[in-house]
């Protein structure tokens, strides 16, 4: 009797044992709904925390469901995040993988234009922030984020210009024209709205003068007449020829008095 009797302490014992275990254990914390974790992390970014910020938009891209509508916000975010961390590289390489165009290639250019920080040396940043941005210009030419790149995209025209003109000048100088010539056009080709581009255009003049190349001399300075009339030094390097095929004009018989 007695045996039994301590039998059914020690099970009773086990089992408040058990009960105080289950309401003391660890709690699981409440699921907090995917569109407020998104209205938390826009409010952490618009605070300038954006180490937080990107934390809670990267968990989000693996909670949401593929298709999720959110999903083209979030990711440029996480992007906008990177970018004003200072992580130009990934912000440039997220930027480019959200559907948030044409905003989107704004950013990756600037993002490319902010790693671009010796121009003299490695123009690879500064090459690729003006593509992103003249993608931007022929995709959407009538957007917002076109407009602000605009003025980017001219100094940008005119950085590599300067650099190219100065390339050619300096085999000019050494009278290597055909190097000259390679340097000079590609100003002409690749940078026509550039402030050196007229000067480019002189300079082949010079030189197909200097090699003696009369068909290509007379095509230049025909281009440089039809779209740079007002250039400084074309009447000196491409004088106007008179029409041949002109009559000259009978002068006028004086009166018999």
């Amino acid at each position: 009797m007695r045996l039994q009797q301590a039998i059914g302490v020690l099970a009773l014992g086990i089992a408040l044992s058990s009960l105080a275990a289950c309401h003391h254990g660890p709690r699981l914390a409440p699921v907090v709904p995917p569109n407020e974790q998104l209205a938390r992390a826009m409010d952490l970014f618009h605070h300038g925390d954006f180490r937080r910020a990107q934390a809670i938009l990267q968990r989000l891209t693996f909670d949401l469901e593929p298709g999720d509508p959110t999903l083209p916000q979030i990711r440029y975010y996480m992007a906008e995040c990177s970018f004003q961390m200072g992580d130009y590289v990934q912000a440039s390489s997220d930027f480019r993988k959200t559907e948030y165009a044409p905003q989107a290639l704004l950013r990756a250019g600037d993002a490319n234009l902010r790693l671009w920080h010796r121009p003299e040396l490695d123009p690879a940043y500064g090459e690729t922030a003006l593509a992103i941005y003249q993608e931007l210009s022929g995709r959407f030419p009538d957007s917002d984020a076109a407009a602000r790149a605009r003025p980017h995209v001219k100094r940008l025209e005119n950085q590599f210009a300067e650099k190219t003109y100065k390339t050619g000048i300096f085999y000019l100088r050494r009278k290597a024209f055909d190097s000259a010539i390679i340097y000079f056009k590609d100003v002409i080709a690749n940078y026509p709205n550039s402030a050196r581009a007229p000067d480019a255009l002189l300079r082949l003049v010079d030189c197909y003068r200097a090699i003696r190349y009369t068909q290509e001399l007379d095509e230049t300075c025909e281009h440089l007449r039809r779209f740079y009339p007002n250039a400084k030094g074309i009447d000196r390097s491409c004088p106007a020829v008179a029409d041949s095929s002109a009559k000259p004009s009978t002068p006028s018989t004086p009166a018999n008095h």
